[in-house]
C-alpha cells in the first residue's frame, strides 16, 4: 500500500537515494531541506512517515522532531532518523524527543524499506 512520506535531509544526494527507494516501492514521496523547511510542509498534509537526518542547519533533526511531536495533528507520525549519527547518546537524545527508528548512513536501501513498513 503506497505511503505518503516526508524525506528531510540537507543534502540533494541523501534526498534523491531515498525518494527513489521509496518511489520505486511506490510511495509518494515529499522532500525538504531542514527541519524548518519541513515544519512549513507538514501544513495541510497527512505522511504516514517521516525519515529525518540529524545534522542539518537552520533546525537540525532532534529540533525538527520535537516540534513535530508538539503539532496534534502530527504527535502520532511515526518518525525514522536516518544519519550517520551512531553514538548511543544521541540516539538516546533522538527517542527521547520522540523519534521511533534511527538508521546510520550510509544505509541498504532494503534495511530502509523494511523499517518503513514496520513504521509506516
Amino acid at each position: 500500500m503506497s505511503k505518503n512520506i516526508l524525506v528531510v535531509d540537507d543534502s540533494a544526494s541523501i534526498r534523491q537515494v531515498v525518494s527513489m527507494a521509496l518511489k520505486d516501492a511506490g510511495h509518494q514521496v515529499i522532500t525538504a531541506e531542514h527541519g524548518a523547511d519541513a515544519l512549513g510542509k507538514l501544513e495541510g498534509q497527512r505522511f504516514h512517515l517521516i525519515v529525518s537526518d540529524v545534522n542539518m542547519p537552520v533546525m537540525d533533526g532532534i529540533t525538527f522532531v520535537k516540534e513535530v511531536k508538539k503539532r496534534a495533528d502530527h504527535k502520532f507520525t511515526p518518525i525514522l532518523m536516518l544519519t550517520t549519527e551512531s553514538e548511543e547518546s544521541k540516539k538516546m537524545e533522538g527517542k527521547a524527543a520522540g523519534a521511533k527508528a534511527w538508521l546510520v548512513k550510509p544505509f541498504k536501501p532494503e534495511l530502509l524499506l523494511a523499517a518503513v513498513s514496520k513504521l509506516a
